[in-house]
């Protein structure tokens, strides 16, 4: 069911300031004591005890408690009426804000309680996720970034792994470490380059990656500051962090921006390719290139300089290193000229939940007499050797590659598949450093042996690429591209958002385009946003055949800001505003029934944060309100706002629902 609210907010706002004002006109700020109010409004609404005031705080019979409504006492002696859920919940999240710098009285500022909901989910991820989610790997974030809840519990050692050609960087850490005994600090040199096998050999010795560092005006040593993606992905990633950066773009936090491109071409520098993320279990693989979008991305809000120029001439040199000697070499490139995702580790991945293979064990194990407990324990303890596993285990660690993980579009076949999205983003990076050399280098740029990257030969292999593209992964019948199997020889045609990536990266002709944008999007497009594939593709769910989290009903906030992009290049702007209209709408009834939850995917048919599929979901555990978000959700509800119209920002403002609109 809809939620609409009794009145429009901005009406709502006035009266209750009015009440608010009637004995002190003007009034916009009030005194009060932060923790007994809060202790009071807890007491009289938050009726399920979770710290939160919600939907799901129901009436109590026979009493006041959880009827939505609550008088908020002054300490001049005046009360101010606040109703509705989400009034309610700003209440609470605004008390305990104040209540935690410890003073008995304070101000409290209404117009933070009676905000309305795109301008606080804004703010709140401006001034508040923002900062939440930044981390720096040195002795003062040591203990905020060192945090892994992937592994389970804490281990009574902790690893830090520090790349064996950053001297200063290991003589830092080792200092840390004598100097906080009590940390159990660990710090190794991790080997440049990577012996073969060396993460799948670290067992219980996995641990953080450091990464770059700066001095400071003291004289000392700082972590180059990060930004990770909230909840149990507490490091730096390779995808996740295009998208961040252009809400920290937008939101005017240009330099913690470009810190993370800094952060990626440390990477290549010394292990040869943009990590996964910065932990030992992601040595072996990395994820969707985006290090030139992102370089772009930042390089236009900077100056065109000297300055700018010779920061380019870096990001440059280490994304060619990443395209040469990881997205174009063997072990990527397949016998078509386009290239796969692959993870060159073996076994399963430590960083996977415990029970996420189980129907797949249980499945397997049949054939063996087994149940799914005894045999994923004879597989781990190499008691039993099974080759269908480790088969499935080559195109389980290629799908995590692919940021993708998981969904059935890839699950068994990973390695064996050309796809969409990996190959149009190969395209964008070659005509990214083409367009760069053009802009800041005059078409040139010499290397340090004195040869020339030249921005023709970029663009004759991005034109290459394209045609590559249309050959093996464009499907006359259906409209739209879709991955390939080398293997097999065959097209693999499911379903998915990543057909938007070719026309995202600029390498679908117009006509492709209108095409995909005609049999594609009605089979993507949902009430809440677009989905991650269409229904039909995953196949019918059952105990065998679990639910995927990157597969319908699921939206993610990547795919939506790649279809935004996709259809303005091609002119379709209405229908780029018609998304983002519904995947902010779902972002927004979200946050206002649950106390501003901003979580990392969503169920967009349902338009729900209810999701339940593999790993839950990220953002819905805070108390009070929530200090992070999710990195790229946050993203693209900055982005998402610039998109709509001011007429469509007053009705997201008013929770009309999309299906009154269009």
């Amino acid at each position: 069911m809809v939620h609409f609210l009794p009145l429009p907010h901005l009406l709502l706002l006035l009266l209750v300031v009015g009440d608010v004002c009637h004995a002190q006109p003007g009034r916009t700020r009030v005194r009060v004591h932060p923790q007994e109010e809060l202790e009071s409004l807890l007491a009289d609404e938050d009726t399920d005890g979770d710290k939160k005031i919600t939907v799901d705080d129901t009436r109590v019979p026979g009493t006041d408690r959880g009827d939505r409504h609550h008088l908020l006492h002054t300490i001049d002696g005046s009360t101010i009426e606040v109703n509705d859920t989400w009034y309610l919940s700003n209440l609470l999240q605004e008390l305990a804000l104040s209540a935690r710098t410890g003073r008995l009285s304070d101000t409290l500022r209404l117009s933070h309680v009676f905000e309305l909901p795109t301008q606080r989910i804004s703010r709140l991820i401006r001034e508040r996720c923002w900062p939440g989610l930044t981390r720096t790997i040195d002795e003062k974030g040591f203990r905020a970034i060192i945090k892994d809840d992937k592994l389970g519990g804490r281990p009574s050692t902790q690893f830090l792994y520090v790349a064996s050609t950053d001297d200063a960087a290991l003589r830092y850490f080792r200092d840390v470490a004598t100097r906080n005994p009590a940390w159990n600090l660990d710090v190794e040199s991790l080997p440049v380059p990577l012996p073969a096998g060396f993460a799948d050999g670290l067992e219980n010795r996995h641990g953080l990656i450091s990464l770059a560092m700066r001095p400071t005006a003291a004289g000392g040593m700082e972590g180059i500051p990060i930004v990770v993606p909230g909840g149990r992905f507490n490091e730096l990633y390779g995808w996740d962090s295009y998208f961040i950066a252009l809400g920290l773009l937008h939101d005017g936090r240009i330099a913690l921006a470009r810190s993370l491109v800094d952060q990626q071409v440390y990477e290549i520098e010394h292990f040869g390719k943009v990590l996964n993320a910065n932990r030992t279990y992601y040595l072996t693989r990395s994820q969707p290139p985006f290090l030139t979008s992102m370089a772009r991305e930042v390089a236009r809000s900077m100056p065109h300089n000297t300055d700018t120029r010779q920061w380019l001439a870096g990001v440059l040199r280490a994304a060619i290193r990443e395209y040469t000697e990881v997205w174009t070499a063997p072990d990527h490139m397949t016998p078509t000229g386009l290239s796969r995702y692959f993870d060159s580790g073996k076994g399963i991945p430590p960083e996977v939940e415990p029970g996420h293979y189980a129907a797949f064990f249980a499945a397997t194990g049949k054939k063996y007499g087994m149940d799914a407990t005894t045999f994923e324990r004879a597989y781990r303890t190499g008691a039993l050797r099974a080759r269908e596993v480790d088969t499935f285990l080559v195109h389980d660690r290629a799908m995590r590659e692919s940021g993708h993980d998981t969904s059935y579009r890839l699950v068994g076949c990973c390695a064996d598949l050309v796809t969409v999205d990996l190959n149009a983003l190969l395209y964008k990076v070659e005509s990214d450093i083409a367009e760069l050399l053009r802009t800041y280098f005059g078409g040139v740029l010499r290397r340090a042996d004195g040869t020339a990257i030249r921005a023709t030969t970029w663009t004759h292999r991005a034109r290459a690429r394209a045609a590559l593209l249309d050959r093996y992964c464009w499907n006359e019948t259906l409209g739209f591209y879709v991955d390939y199997n080398f293997r097999t020889g065959t097209q693999h045609p499911y379903v998915s958002a990543t057909t938007l990536f070719p026309l995202w990266a600029g390498a679908a002709t117009p006509t492709r385009a209108a095409t995909v944008l005609q049999r594609a999007l009605p089979l993507l497009e949902q009430p809440g946003g677009i989905a991650s594939s269409d229904s039909a593709s995953p196949g019918a769910i059952t105990p065998v055949h679990p639910q995927r989290q990157w597969d319908y009903p699921f939206g993610w906030a990547p795919h939506q800001m790649i279809a935004w992009r996709a259809l303005q290049r091609y002119g379709a702007t209405d229908a780029a505003r018609r998304l983002a209209y519904r995947w902010l709408y779902t972002i927004t009834i979200n946050a206002e029934r649950f106390s501003g939850t901003i979580t990392e995917k969503y169920d967009v048919v349902r338009r729900t944060h209810q999701v339940f599929a593999e790993y839950g979901n990220i953002g819905t555990q805070f108390s009070y309100i929530t200090p992070e978000g999710f990195g790229w959700t946050n993203a693209s509800y900055q982005l998402g706002l610039d998109l709509l119209t001011q007429q469509q920002r007053l009705h997201l403002n008013r929770l009309v629902p999309p299906e009154a609109l269009f």
